[in-house]
């Protein structure tokens, strides 16, 4: 199949005609016209509307050209390179590896990130410590990706190394393969992975067989490299000025605390507990605004989902709040879940709302998080911090490193309201991130039956706690 692609690819660049170059079309046309793959770490439509990090990106990139972006995707990575050299994109931005055999057809720009190739398999089938205990094992991978060419560079020095291409499929399928034990192995990016172990806690990685494999933008050949050099000057920008930094902790900021327990715990609780409660989310949100998955994960990371859940320094019920908090909200019982549920949507929609109006989302949302935590006046004073160190105090990278400075007397004896631990607010926002990515693919997922997660014989049942994880100030 790769073989057949590749000729068809020649056949076609034969065949093209001598055209102006691309940055003169883009700019006449009006348009940027971009291929990308329709995966989490690209593209995704939703009734939210389009989202992913190639798109922000790729969004940002027309904005400065002043032309209009126009998205064409496809379900596999497989049909990208054919996309854009059939003519009908001006460049491709779908994570793609800027391999060897790749670079025989396109053009790539300037590496805009870097990933791991990992062999993943399922917890309690048995590690492989080499590639030599891997062979004669099932392994599906996706078919025109760099993982196929890196499995036929292996296979150089391992001849017995077999596997299977799948052209119909993305890698968060084969994921789910490999997590249901019905293929050994499957091959994953680093950042696919690292969202996808979220969904199938039983996922590992059984060894790496690339380090920092360069992302980059293709571009087609023999086209001129005015757009190419463009993209180039705008990404090298893009990351001097932080704003690089701040896609990837859009898309990836969630993945960087993984714990498989608790996250196995997670999609038992959303089983066993959270239908005792949905319908109250459901209509708190409503009634205040807010995803119910994200009321739903900020009272998970508080109680567990647990009514009665009380912490040491006194806050009480699913959404742990506080005696003032409550009081300010006119609640007198704070352990009634319904009570708790709606009071919390409308002191977290409050939240929302105190943040300054400069301030996007999904930041804006993070930010109040971090309200809702610690307190929006903390929140006031780490966005002076930012200042101060000459950051943007409107976005949640730059003031996720400051709140942590409120703990450092150098920095909470300069600002209004003192003292903080500040590194909660960022584990609590993060914990939260994860736990409203998790429901997300849950309930998109939920017509379907749910898949089952045993816990394994070596890991002891988890001690249900009372107190939250994270105490409120």
């Amino acid at each position: 199949m790769r073989l057949v692609l590749y000729i068809s690819v020649a056949a076609l660049l034969g065949t093209c005609s001598t055209e102006p170059p691309i940055l003169d079309q883009v700019l006449e046309l009006g348009e940027l016209r971009v291929v990308t793959r329709d995966s989490p770490t690209a593209y995704v439509d939703s009734p939210d509307g389009p989202s992913g990090p190639e798109y922000d990106l790729a969004k940002a990139f027309a904005d400065e050209l002043g032309v209009e972006l126009v998205v064409e995707t496809v379900q596999s990575v497989s049909e990208v390179l054919p996309q854009l050299i059939e003519g009908k994109a001006h460049m491709a931005a779908a994570g793609l590896s800027t391999t060897p055999t790749r670079r025989q057809y396109v053009n790539f720009g300037h590496p805009y990130d870097t990933v791991d190739m990992h062999l993943v398999y399922k917890l309690g089938t048995g590690k492989p410590r080499s590639l030599e205990e891997v062979l004669g094992r099932p392994i599906e991978v996706v078919a025109g990706t760099s993982h196929v060419d890196m499995l036929v560079s292996l296979q150089e020095l391992y001849p017995e190394l077999r596997w299977t291409e799948n052209a119909d499929v993305e890698v968060a399928t084969l994921l789910a393969k490999v997590a249901a034990g019905e293929v050994d192995f499957t091959i994953a990016d680093s950042t696919e992975f690292n969202i996808q172990r979220h969904f199938y806690p039983d996922l590992r990685v059984a060894l790496d067989l690339q380090i920092g494999d360069q992302l980059a933008w293709a571009f087609p050949p023999e086209s001129g490299d005015t757009l190419l050099d463009r993209a180039d000057d705008f990404l090298i920008d893009y990351e001097r000025e932080g704003l690089l930094a701040q896609v990837k902790d859009r898309y990836y900021g969630f993945t960087d605390k993984f714990d498989y327990v608790g996250t196995r715990n997670f999609i038992r609780h959303y089983e066993s507990r959270l239908p005792r409660y949905r319908q109250m989310f459901e209509e708190a949100g409503a009634q205040w605004g807010v995803d119910w998955r994200l009321l739903a994960a900020i009272a998970y990371q508080e109680s567990h989902w647990r009514a009665g859940a009380v912490s040491p320094t006194g806050v009480r019920g699913i959404m742990m709040l506080t005696e003032d908090t409550a009081r300010y909200l006119g609640i007198d019982d704070r352990v009634d879940p319904r009570n708790s549920i709606f009071g919390g949507a409308q002191y977290y929609a409050r939240q929302t709302e105190r943040v300054a109006d400069s301030v996007e989302e999904p930041d804006r949302t993070w930010m109040a998080l971090a309200a809702y935590n610690v307190g929006f006046n903390h929140v006031k004073d780490a966005r002076q911090i930012v200042e101060w160190q000459g950051g943007d105090p409107d976005v949640w990278v730059d003031i996720s490193k400051a709140l942590p400075l409120l703990a450092q007397r150098e920095w909470y004896s300069r600002v209004p309201f003192g003292y903080a631990r500040g590194w909660e607010p960022v584990l609590y926002v993060n914990n939260i991130r994860a736990y409203y990515n998790i429901l997300q693919w849950l309930t998109a997922n939920e017509e379907s039956e749910l898949r089952e997660f045993d816990i394994p014989g070596d890991v002891a049942p988890p001690v249900e706690e009372e107190t939250a994880e994270v105490e409120r100030t």
